[in-house]
């Protein structure tokens, strides 16, 4: 028969080895916990594949402008005089002394109209890839064009048959920029104009 003795000496063996995994679970902890915050959502750390990426798109020069305004295109405006930057420059014969005409090797099928010292106009042609905010470019149809510009005065195009015409903003005449398109006989836009009258209504160059 066991004494008292002896059953607590045999309680307090059991209760030992139950408690020495605890011990080791206590001394492991640190490390996991660490190696959790590695990972937690909020960490300061910067994953490496961000960082690589930031690197590559400040690298990245940035693209000529795309989009016509009637404020101008790219660092092209209306009212100003011509850019240094852009490449805009007068290319090959020029009409007078008082109006010019720029282009730019970054933007095909477009140039502007400077007279005064200032871009008048620019106009915006095939193959220039350049399109209005509202998507509409050369080549989109006259439907779309009317859809997006209601109230566009209607004028019979001075070298094209019907039903090609000219379609110019109601608000071209009180001198602020404004736009003006061609639509050809196959009534799709051939050209898009922004700028101020009378310039906006040339319809060969400077005249």
């Amino acid at each position: 028969m066991k004494t008292p003795l002896t059953l607590a000496f045999a309680c307090a063996l059991t209760l030992g080895a139950c408690s020495s995994p605890k011990k080791n679970d206590t001394a492991s902890q640190p490390a996991t916990d660490a190696a959790a915050s590695e990972t937690a959502p909020g960490s300061a750390t910067v994953p490496a594949t961000a960082a690589e990426d930031s690197a590559t798109e400040a690298a990245t020069p940035n693209a000529p402008s795309r989009v016509l305004g009637l404020e101008g295109l790219g660092t092209l405006l209306i009212g100003q005089p011509v850019p240094r930057s852009g490449g805009w420059a007068e290319r090959g014969a020029q009409e007078s002394d008082s109006c010019r005409t720029v282009t730019s090797p970054e933007y095909p099928g477009v140039y502007a109209i400077v007279e005064g010292g200032k871009v008048r106009r620019i106009t915006v042609g095939r193959p220039s890839g350049v399109k209005l905010v509202e998507g509409i470019g050369v080549g989109a149809s006259e439907k779309e064009v009317t859809g997006a510009f209601a109230g566009f005065r209607s004028e019979p195009h001075k070298y094209e048959a019907a039903p090609a015409m000219y379609l110019t903003a109601p608000n071209a005449t009180s001198g602020d920029p404004a736009l003006r398109f061609e639509i050809g006989t196959d009534r799709k836009v051939s050209a898009i104009h922004v700028g101020t009258m009378p310039t906006l209504g040339y319809i060969e160059g400077c005249s």
